[in-house]
């Protein structure tokens, strides 16, 4: 083979392009980002929305352990009845709360990695979609999860320390 047959098979083979330059071609589509963009505009609104109910949620944890320290500060053998009754009904609700920030601040988590594997679908080969369904609904269970010990717990907060039945 002649030097010349080698460089016209170069120039006649397909160029290998570096991935960076791959990515930029793919991303330099606007339709192709304006599409992006509006898809992950309903799990962007999902986020908003977790982290209105975190707030909430943290409001009331907050309420809760600035009462129990404040029960806490009186010393044992000064506590009243009423006030060992509250501190084991505000350690309930303390637990509940906890649940209801795990699985809320998880449902964040991943709703977040959906927002992230969308814009990434677009500008790969790879089908990813099944992926992307399956974080969905995962968010969609863990935010159930967090609004059900949130639920718990303010059906909890409206029974009150309750004295104990005769």
């Amino acid at each position: 083979m002649t030097l010349p047959d080698i460089l016209a098979a170069a120039a006649a083979a397909p160029a290998h392009t570096p991935f960076a330059f791959e990515i930029i071609e793919r991303t330099a589509s606007t339709p192709r980002v304006q599409q992006v963009v509006q898809l992950s505009l309903a799990p962007a609104f999902l986020l908003s929305g977790i982290g209105a109910v975190m707030n909430v949620i943290m409001s009331r944890m907050i309420w809760i352990a600035q009462r129990i320290e404040k029960i806490e500060d009186t010393s044992e053998g000064h506590r009243t009845e009423r006030q060992e009754r509250e501190i084991g009904w505000l350690l309930r609700r303390r637990r509940l709360m906890q649940g209801a920030i795990m699985f809320s601040t998880a449902a964040a988590v991943m709703i977040s990695l959906v927002i992230g594997m969308l814009f990434i679908s677009a500008y790969i080969t790879a089908q990813i979609g099944t992926l992307i369904a399956f974080l969905w609904v995962l968010t969609m269970a863990l935010l159930v999860m967090g609004l059900g010990f949130f639920l718990l717990e303010t059906r909890l907060a409206a029974q009150g320390a309750r004295p104990p039945k005769n």
